[in-house]
């Protein structure tokens, strides 16, 4: 009996890791779920069924991303067509244009240069453009995927508790519920307060820079706001690609673009993310830094994205199981909505 057990755990575990992809956008769903759970159960106790909140709730996501395309594509475009038109348009101009300039520049060009003589066949570069457009196919799916599991977890969330706790031991089940329903409450809250941090952190870089006068402003700023979903590395890579910008035109504007980075990093470490993020989570830099680390190893570049709330979920898991502490008494964390009601029913 005992090696029929630890036969059937190895097989489940293989079974998970390769259908590891799939449970990564079970949990991504889950997340989202928690994510707009609250304001549907506050609508819902206005009167409005939670079928119709759901709804709401995902035609107000694709007003917003189509009002911030409406807004920034045409800008970018037009930032993006100034750049292309201010390139050489022969590999002979380019290298004129290489000798003509200094710095990172001239790497840049030459650079472009090498890269032109070995332009693709037109059978590679229609493998490329199939292998594009196959995976945007799939991120398409993988992200319908996720709404779609969110949607049914809106509704399914509390049988599979009922469900889970009827298993266990009544003594057992209170809290095992209550750790549940504070691992929810974690999740939502961190989503809605990254979602608010991009959103400020995009639109006060795009406004910094635009007025230090660093090139293509919108998009840079635009970009360093979305990787703020990605933990530790999207500021470091958004500082490295605002110095970079910069020092196309001028070492003076890379360091001012610099400064802009630190200074609103600064003050988004000490002053807005006490504020939006608060107890959301409650892991250290150097968990959280971890946390990436072995996502990203174990499970590759997408589970990035859900490195925080993964770990949020073990820190809770071990605060409850190895360290005996009580759920119900941890502090409820809230960001945009208050979720106290919920912790209470």
């Amino acid at each position: 009996m005992a090696t029929l057990v630890a036969l059937g755990v190895i097989v489940l575990a293989l079974a998970l890791w390769k259908l590891r992809l799939v449970v990564a956008l079970l949990f991504a769903g889950f997340i989202v779920a928690a994510a707009i759970r609250p304001s549907i159960d506050a609508l819902h106790r206005r009167g409005l069924p939670r079928a119709a909140g759901l709804a709401l709730h995902y035609a107000v996501f694709a007003g917003v991303i189509a009002l911030a395309l409406w807004f920034a594509i045409p800008r970018a475009l037009n930032q993006v067509t100034t750049a292309i038109e201010n390139l050489p348009e022969t590999r002979h101009a380019i290298g004129v244009e290489a000798k003509q300039s200094s710095g990172i520049k001239q790497e840049i060009l030459r650079s472009v240069q090498r890269r032109l003589k070995e332009v693709p066949s037109g059978s590679a570069l229609f493998t490329t453009l199939k292998t594009i457009g196959m995976t945007a196919f799939e991120v398409g799916i993988g992200i319908f995927f996720v709404f779609a599991v969110a949607g049914y977890w809106i509704f399914e969330r509390e049988k599979a508790m009922n469900v889970v706790t009827e298993l266990l031991p009544r003594q057992k089940r209170k809290v095992v519920r209550d750790t549940w329903l504070l691992i929810d409450l974690k999740l939502g809250a961190y989503v809605r307060g990254v979602a608010l941090i991009v959103a400020i952190v995009a639109t006060t870089l795009s406004l910094l820079f635009w007025a230090i006068g660093l090139p293509y402003w919108l998009l840079v700023g635009c970009f360093a706001g979305f990787v703020e979903i990605v933990p530790v590395v999207g500021p470091l890579v958004a500082a490295g690609l605002a110095v970079g910008v910069g020092l196309t035109e001028s070492v003076h504007l890379a360091l001012l673009a610099l400064i802009v980075v630190v200074a609103v990093r600064l003050t988004q470490d000490y002053l807005v993310n006490p504020r939006v993020m608060g107890s959301a989570v409650g892991m250290s830099p150097l968990v959280v830094l971890f946390s990436a680390s072995a996502v990203v190893f174990l499970f590759g570049g997408f589970s990035l994205l859900l490195a925080v709330p993964l770990a949020a979920v073990l820190v809770t898991l071990v605060d409850v199981i190895v360290r005996n502490k009580n759920p119900a008494d941890e502090e409820t964390p809230t960001v945009l909505f208050p979720a106290a009601k919920e912790a209470d029913r």
